[in-house]
């Protein structure tokens, strides 16, 4: 008897210290929690700092993932269409959100580091169309000094898939 009273006193004293503490809710919409560093969010495809794209559809990051959320295919460049500095370019780059465990493995093999998790952690959507995230959903808006894809370039003027960027000085 006098245990369960004992039991019941400490439950009550832990409800009664809970009841002056400050709440630790967040408004969410309007207040956005900070992530940690190594958070590992909503995939990027990113740019060159002269517009051209970084992934080359060598489709390293579709190998890497395991569960085969990433399609890659590649098409050939030309010069007349140039969208990355290699010989080809991801022509159609998805990856399928509600396979995707977010590990990170595509940022890892990625060579050209064209795919990058960012801090986005707000992914919703109403049905399983819009949990594939296309090229055009991934990349990255155009840098200010750049231009758009694609664009025409001197013949010969790319001939490496990773090209030694000028510092901007």
């Amino acid at each position: 008897m006098f245990e369960t009273f004992a039991a019941l006193a400490q439950g009550m004293a832990t409800s009664f210290k809970h009841l002056f503490m400050k709440p630790v809710t967040i408004q969410y919409p309007e207040e956005k929690r900070q992530v940690h560093e190594r958070f590992k969010g909503r995939h990027v495809l990113n740019r060159y700092d002269n517009g051209l794209e970084k992934c080359i559809g060598c489709a390293l990051c579709a190998a890497a993932c395991p569960a085969d959320a990433i399609f890659v295919e590649a098409a050939e460049n030309s010069d007349d269409e140039r969208y990355s500095p290699g010989e080809r370019f991801a022509s159609t780059y998805e990856i399928n959100l509600l396979r995707c465990i977010f590990c990170g493995y595509c940022e890892d093999a990625c060579p050209t580091e064209a795919i990058t998790l960012e801090h986005n952690y707000e992914l919703s959507f109403y049905d399983r169309e819009g949990a594939i995230y296309t090229k055009d959903m991934l990349i990255v808006d155009v840098p200010v000094n750049g231009r758009s894809t694609p664009q025409p370039v001197e013949p010969g003027a790319f001939n490496r898939a990773i090209p030694e960027m000028e510092d901007p000085k």
